[in-house]
């Protein structure tokens, strides 16, 4: 049964991965402005000081303009690090990348930083889909499910996905982590408060 979840979600990985791959960049840029305006609401709503988000790769729902808008406006952002036992660790972002690094331009050091070749070799990617149980399913490394699994009390956790990756259902296995709701480019959804 645990085999046929592993296939399933191989399956369903492999698909997710030709359809982001497939996108036009018309339809990456619209997407990129609609996500942007959507993270914004969700922040300027819920009156965020602090988040924890990742930095975007070009296949990944783009949310690099969010990040520099979050900067601008002395929202708190952490960026994942990857541990070496699987788990992550949080970097202060102060807005300042080059090449996908995080640099601090005021010359402290406020926590782990991930070098480039670390962030090549290990880095922790968003959710590839959630259904509509708030089940969500990540790419298959387990950095999310160990780190939100091994949280005692943890803040709300919203994955941002592309609209088309909210699913009815995506297949859980035991240790997957549920999310308490979905930021898309067209809208917020929260499964529980």
């Amino acid at each position: 049964m645990i085999a046929d979840l592993g296939n399933e979600k191989r399956a369903l990985r492999a698909e997710l991965r030709q359809r982001r791959r497939t996108r036009t960049t018309t339809e990456r840029d619209a997407d990129s402005a609609a996500l942007t305006a959507t993270l914004q609401r969700f922040a300027e709503e819920r009156q965020v000081t602090s988040l924890a988000l990742y930095l975007s790769a070009s296949d990944e729902p783009n949310v690099r303009p969010f990040l520099n808008w979050a900067f601008a406006h002395d929202i708190r952002v952490l960026l994942p690090v990857t541990r070496e036992d699987g788990l992550l660790d949080w970097a202060v972002g102060d807005g300042e990348r080059d090449r996908g690094d995080l640099r601090h331009a005021r010359g402290r050091r406020r926590g782990p930083v991930p070098d480039r070749h670390q962030r090549r070799r290990r880095d922790p990617r968003p959710a590839a889909a959630v259904g509509h149980d708030g089940v969500r399913m990540g790419w298959g490394r387990g950095y999310y499910d160990k780190t939100l699994g091994s949280m005692a009390k943890r803040p709300p956790v919203y994955a941002v996905i592309f609209d088309a990756e909210y699913l009815d259902e995506v297949p859980r296995e035991p240790h997957d982590e549920p999310v308490d709701g979905i930021i898309t480019p067209s809208r917020i959804i929260t499964f529980r408060s």
